[in-house]
């Protein structure tokens, strides 16, 4: 058997989008937005020029030359946070203050202290606050928690999944810069951490060990966390090497096999204790799948909402306190903390 949902699912274009920065992820989310009838209506960068340029790219009609306006713009009713990680806790709380909506690029913060932050002046301003872990929106892992919740492999007993990429080694780049919150956890670790928290809650336990770079920064990180009831779930992740980036959910009759890189939209194999499919969820999708997460942000805005159920604040706080802790175990704290 093969489930597959609607792959593309097309917005109403009632709730209007300013993008802040204008970097890689930033692009990746205009472009799915755009294809699937999102309303983007600004984008702003540092430079007037940068911001001229990418809305001309992306067909957006207003562009701003410094985040500030483009916060303050009245045309705008969310806005999608894209800057590094190290600024997001500031350029969240600045859309906030002026009366925006916020979807915050993961990692959601450097730190739990100033994911609380953000998430306590949303709450006093009564707006939607919400982390940009689209892997949780995509269509697969919406089958996936289905598939769990439904007990189609029994009670689940550990989860595993890595996050490895050949990224820049370069000391002077972000992602080796502890002043900017760089290393392996926060860009790449954060998505099997994220999960583990989606399937099996928030961990009692945590270990890890990890190799550090010569500029202090974590290169590689392996986790293991103890979940409620004994359940375990263990992660890989570096920025040194690469690998499948497979996930896969353990079962007391069962499992799921996610593959191949599980956080970006792939296929899901349910296999009984005998090791043979008997169910298999594969639904093509266009784009990075950016847009699934856009469509929940609006769904939740026209309806009058301020927390999404499949990722909110407070499991933004928790995953960020569980980074933390990971840091902890591994000897990684950042200048200023």
């Amino acid at each position: 058997m093969t489930t597959a949902v609607d792959p593309d699912p097309v917005s109403r274009g009632t709730v209007r989008w300013g993008i802040l920065a204008t970097g890689g992820v930033a692009r990746l989310f205009a472009r799915d937005l755009r294809t699937h009838g999102h309303r983007v209506t600004a984008v702003g960068s540092r430079t007037l020029a940068g911001a001229r340029s990418f809305a001309e790219q992306f067909g957006i009609p207003r562009a701003h030359g410094s985040y500030d306006e483009l916060v303050a713009d009245p045309e705008v009713d969310v806005v999608y946070v894209a800057t590094t990680h190290d600024r997001h806790a500031e350029n969240a709380q600045a859309a906030l203050a002026q009366g925006k909506h916020v979807l915050v690029e993961k990692p959601f913060t450097v730190n739990a202290a100033q994911a609380q932050q953000v998430v306590d002046l949303g709450r006093r301003r009564g707006l939607l606050v919400m982390e940009a872990m689209w892997t949780r929106f995509l269509p697969h892992m919406r089958f996936v928690r289905e598939a769990v919740a439904a007990g189609r492999i029994g009670e689940v007993r550990s989860l595993h999944a890595d996050h490895t990429q050949l990224l820049p080694s370069d000391p002077s780049h972000r992602l080796n810069d502890p002043r900017r919150g760089g290393g392996a956890l926060l860009d790449l670790g954060v998505y099997p951490l994220s999960l583990a928290h989606d399937l099996l809650g928030v961990p009692d336990e945590v270990t890890a060990v990890g190799e550090l770079a010569a500029t202090g920064v974590d290169a590689s990180v392996a986790t293991i966390l103890r979940h409620d009831r004994g359940a375990l779930s263990t992660s890989f992740s570096s920025m040194r090497t690469r690998g499948p980036n497979r996930a896969v959910v353990l079962g007391t009759s069962g499992r799921l096999e996610i593959a191949p890189v599980w956080y970006a939209p792939t296929e899901v194999e349910v296999r009984d204790h005998r090791g043979e499919v008997v169910d298999r969820f594969d639904a093509p999708v266009s784009g990075r799948g950016m847009q699934y997460q856009a469509t929940e942000v609006e769904r939740l805005i026209e309806d009058g909402e301020v927390a999404s159920p499949l990722m909110s604040p407070g499991e933004s706080v928790a995953v960020m306190a569980t980074l933390d802790r990971v840091r902890a175990a591994i000897g990684l704290r950042y200048p200023g903390e």
